[in-house]
């Protein structure tokens, strides 16, 4: 097994973490979160079981760091390619495209199927480290109230709609029924029609 090399214990725990939550990354894309066993990931690590509990004693805590991993990427990738001086629409557009991202490169089931596995305590924990990325959705909603391009009664109500509408093509996506190109036309134009928008460009 390779040893891995690090100055001091506190860098060799985050190489090994590290090491991990790439291969969740690998094996996720494979066969999907849900299929994801304790000595699947040990496996791929190239760690053993114990060494791997030793890190996160169950699956639900490993998932906890794995999507707070993703929630992470996800505001990073946002941040840097949102256009200077994007409108709330284009704004919108870069938020969707960006899930749709998340869902091929992170394949996982539903909210109702990962409560059922994780149990409401873990599920909870769960929305809690994805809360970041619903708080850009809202602010992207209110910009566009606040310029007038949208019109929105109920902020958090208008970002959980479109977040569900998302994630309704996610198994067309996976299954590869429509492309992430299609799957992100058919969400913008639906949701900034929802909106009240003002600029859905032409063929959306």
């Amino acid at each position: 097994m390779p040893r891995i090399s690090a100055a001091t214990i506190g860098e060799h725990r985050v190489q090994t973490q590290d090491r991990i939550l790439r291969a969740v990354s690998r094996l996720s894309r494979d066969q999907g979160i849900d299929a994801i066993s304790m000595t699947d990931v040990a496996n791929e690590a190239e760690i053993t079981r114990t060494v791997l509990y030793n890190y996160f004693p169950d699956k639900a805590a490993l998932l906890l760091a794995f999507t707070e991993r993703v929630t992470h990427y996800f505001i990073d990738s946002y941040e840097r390619e949102l256009p200077d001086r994007a409108s709330p629409a284009e704004r919108l557009r870069v938020f969707v495209r960006l899930q749709l991202d998340g869902l091929l490169a992170h394949p996982h089931p539903g909210p109702a199927d990962l409560s059922a596995a994780l149990g409401p305590d873990a599920y909870q924990r769960l929305a809690d480290h994805v809360e970041p990325m619903q708080r850009i959705l809202t602010d992207i909603i209110d910009s566009g109230v606040s310029s007038g391009d949208f019109q929105v009664p109920d902020l958090a109500a208008a970002a959980r709609m479109i977040l569900a509408v998302i994630g309704a093509e996610r198994v067309p996506l996976l299954g590869g029924e429509v492309t992430p190109e299609e799957a992100e036309k058919i969400i913008s134009g639906f949701v900034l029609r929802g909106l009240g928008s003002r600029s859905v460009p032409d063929g959306l």
